[in-house]
């Protein structure tokens, strides 16, 4: 058999096992393929279109323009056209400006360009009929996934990895991905061997990106001086992990109904006496699973999340609430935990009601060494990462967004001191000449008053350097002679 031939009937093989093994298609379905223009979506086009006749499948093809690239992103659109054209296959498209979407909703760019092509997908699927929609990923972007998660500290869901069917927000369409056991390798002799053409996005190679130096450094050395099957062995690890978690899943179900006291489509109550008699482990869960219901997802939320509402409810307070990202408010009442999904920023909502109430707090930050420091500010809802940056790949710091802060570290004395605004707090912001009242920068601000004693403020040595979200202190800035960069970074609900 020619080796072209063979690579071929490996993969297709391959990718029909994989089908059936997770019932992705059903006689009939009509499938929408993502398309970027890169390898691994130009091969699950190819491949699922040889399909067609076996599964009787309907297909069409989606391709966003992200327009981050500007005319190479233009240059893709068209190649993805020309692609479905030369299959006859309906072609839908559309160009986005994810840059505005990402500055509006202050979201890092991989999250802002993930949510956009989703909701297109979503949106074509819906409009056009089609049950299923197809994604490329492979078994080397699961395994990087994995180690992305075990490195970000999360639990046995993050690194049970990329499902290979997963439901959608709309219950008549799932997203599938028919190449998850295939290798990057594979797809790649596949496409070589039937001349195949595709296009490649330069940014993949810029190590600034933690997904790339996990692939282009942690995984070459892993597989050399570890384990060659690496990239095997973390998607069986995936795959153990993930059936467990289906099965603690059906365990914790009737837990979980138990302890619902009332449930709406943006709005669930539970009740604090019962969850509290659960086992701590069971007791995460739940949380999460409720938080899941209302939001729909747990992305951007944290162990440090689960564990404040688990504080929350242990504590002697009876009253008392938390604010989580994407608009997620947990309140309890005495006995009773609401958990709502709002509608308005949650701030905007603290102020019309008039909730918002001074409150103190003050946390110490150690120095970062090999890993990130992650501090969770209960009393008011923000989340803080500190980072530390060698300069050999400076990031942008000029283009840093509001929510993102860049500190020359050698100016810094540690531990920092995270806390509340106080009456007479003074600092130099960055670009002014002299120091300033912190409660005038602020009402110059436009922060409403009854926000402002809720105002987090940074410290090093007992001076202020960064007035959370709105600016750091002119001595302490990134310098062309800096060595050492410290990233702050917020999540502010």
């Amino acid at each position: 058999m020619p080796a072209s031939l063979k690579s071929y009937n490996k993969l297709l093989h391959n990718v029909e096992q994989t089908i059936k093994k997770h019932g992705m298609f059903q006689q009939g379905d009509s499938v929408l393929v993502c398309v970027s223009g890169g390898s691994d979506s130009v091969a699950l086009l190819h491949i699922l279109h040889k399909l067609t006749s076996e599964f009787s499948l309907r297909l069409g093809v989606a391709h966003l323009n992200h327009g981050l690239r500007q005319k190479d992103s233009d240059n893709d659109a068209e190649f993805v056209a020309s692609i479905a054209r030369d299959l006859n296959l309906p072609y839908y498209t559309s160009k986005e400006d994810v840059l505005k979407f990402q500055r509006k909703h202050k979201l890092s760019m991989e999250e802002a360009a993930r949510r956009v092509r989703y909701a297109f997908y979503d949106e074509v699927a819906k409009k056009n009929r089609f049950n299923k929609i197809a994604l490329g990923h492979n078994s080397n972007d699961n395994a990087e996934l994995i180690l992305m998660y075990l490195f970000r500290g999360s639990g046995p869901l993050g690194i049970s990895g990329i499902p290979p069917v997963r439901n959608t927000g709309n219950q008549a369409v799932q997203i599938v991905r028919p190449l998850i056991m295939a290798t990057k390798s594979e797809i790649s002799g596949f496409l070589e061997e039937k001349g195949l053409k595709h296009v490649f996005d330069i940014s993949n190679l810029d190590t600034k990106y933690f997904r790339n130096r996990i692939r282009h450094h942690l995984i070459p050395s892993l597989k050399e001086s570890y384990n060659p099957g690496i990239i095997k062995t973390l998607n069986r690890l995936a795959s153990i992990i993930r059936v467990e978690e289906e099965w603690i899943e059906e365990i914790i179900e009737p837990v979980f109904k138990k302890t619902v006291l009332d449930i709406k489509n943006d709005k669930i109550t539970l009740s604090v006496p019962i969850i509290n008699k659960i086992h701590i482990a069971a007791r995460r869960r739940i949380i999460r699973k409720a938080v899941a219901t209302i939001k729909g997802d747990l992305r951007r939320i944290t162990f440090a999340h689960i564990d404040s509402i688990v504080t929350l409810m242990e504590s002697k307070s009876i009253c008392n609430c938390l604010d989580l990202p994407d608009r997620i408010r947990i309140e309890r009442k005495r006995d009773v935990l609401f958990l709502s999904k709002e509608k308005k920023r949650l701030r905007d909502l603290n102020i019309k009601s008039g909730k918002t109430k001074e409150v103190s707090f003050e946390y110490s930050i150690l120095k970062p060494e090999s890993k990130s420091e992650l501090i969770f500010v209960k009393e008011i809802g923000l989340h803080v990462k500190f980072t530390k940056i060698d300069t050999d790949h400076p990031p942008d710091t000029c283009r840093a967004e509001h929510n993102v802060a860049f500190f020359d570290m050698d100016t810094l004395s540690f531990p920092l001191v995270l806390r509340s605004f106080q009456p007479g707090d003074r600092f130099n912001p960055l670009g002014m000449n002299g120091s300033q009242k912190v409660k005038k920068f602020l009402i110059n601000n436009k922060i409403p008053k009854p926000e402002r004693f809720r105002y987090p403020i940074l410290l090093s040595k007992g001076k202020i350097i960064w007035v959370i979200g709105l600016r750091i202190a002119d001595f302490v800035k990134v310098k062309p002679s800096t060595g050492i960069i410290l990233k702050t970074e917020l999540s502010l609900a």
